[in-house]
């Protein structure tokens, strides 16, 4: 077992451990941490072995698992591209946001915005996503993944289509109803958004309910690769992602549409904007952490939920999985 999930495992039992760890985690100043230094914070786990996670007041191993967590793919041990890694979730996803729930003149820039974040949204979601069974059939050639392209063009295409939706009807019909302006611009975004993050989440990560994850034992040791797994470590980060652009988008309009009932000041666009746009980031800042801490990052399978080829190699009763993020 990779040592980011030794580390969960131990470490992240409960919604307010993870949610500690997670906060520190999310710095985007770990975005400017070279290699080399990764590289050491890795070789310095190792070294303690088991002791690295009973060792977190000592400043230097708190240092080295906060880069490990945050810069290193947990189910491959690979460092993760920069854009995708979990600190740089908010710095490249809140502007999108904010840009894709703004009124746009044109669809096809509304579109263009849709698409951009949908692509990011889906980069970061393969990125952070299990490796599948690559770690175990240990092929020598490594095929292109044309199916999984195809699947992930489709699904970010299709959200980037529907997210577009409410902004085309405001544009091409004009509706004069205020009721009807409320409802597209401040109520159906923030819930549409949610259940096009988790479709794409869903879509272009198939492969792992198709083809299965690894599942491993108490003491680490992979024990065979399961698509039960697989599909509940894709459903359940589907839920924390629907929860995360559905509240971050979501309830910031609400709330600031009965503040602007209540204060004129507040109906003057140019305080509007900028106020809508900081309430969304505060909102989507703080809701990362809770949504990537809703569900524990090393998953737990029952041996009655798993394929019966799988248990029958073995007398566990409980197994482990990497969810992903």
């Amino acid at each position: 077992m990779d040592e980011n999930l030794e580390f969960w495992r131990s470490q992240g039992t409960t919604f307010f451990q993870r949610f500690y760890h997670w906060a520190d985690i999310l710095n985007p100043l770990l975005l400017f941490v070279s290699q080399q230094k990764i590289d050491n914070a890795r070789i310095l786990l190792l070294k303690r072995g088991e002791k690295a996670t009973e060792s977190l007041e000592d400043k230097k191993i708190k240092e080295a698992w906060k880069l490990s967590l945050a810069s290193v793919h947990s189910g491959s041990g690979e460092t993760i591209p920069v854009i995708f890694r979990p600190p740089a979730f908010l710095p490249f996803t809140a502007p999108l946001v904010i840009t894709t729930s703004l009124p746009h003149r044109g669809t096809t820039q509304a579109f263009l915005w849709q698409f951009l974040l949908h692509t990011y949204i889906g980069g970061f979601s393969l990125a952070n996503g299990n490796s599948g069974t690559e770690a175990i059939r240990n092929d020598t050639e490594k095929e292109f993944p044309f199916k999984q392209s195809l699947l992930s063009i489709g699904a970010i295409t299709y959200s980037a289509c529907v997210g577009t939706l409410p902004q085309y009807l405001m544009i091409h019909y004009k509706p004069q109803n205020p009721s009807v302006q409320l409802l597209f611009r401040s109520v159906i975004p923030g819930p549409l958004t949610a259940l096009l993050c988790a479709f794409n989440l869903t879509v272009i990560r198939a492969t792992e309910f198709e083809n299965g994850i690894k599942v491993m034992d108490r003491k680490g040791r992979v024990i065979g690769v399961s698509q039960r797994a697989g599909e509940k470590a894709v459903k359940e980060t589907a839920i924390s992602r629907a929860v995360l652009f559905g509240t971050a988008i979501c309830i910031p309009d609400l709330v600031l549409h009965f503040l602007k009932r209540a204060n004129i000041l507040l109906r003057n666009p140019y305080v509007w904007t900028p106020l809508r746009s900081i309430v969304m980031i505060s909102a989507f800042g703080a809701m990362i952490p809770v949504s990537f801490s809703l569900m524990p990052q090393v998953g737990k399978i029952t041996r009655s939920e798993l394929e019966p080829e799988i248990i029958s190699t073995t007398e566990e009763t409980e197994f482990f999985y990497n969810r992903g993020v």
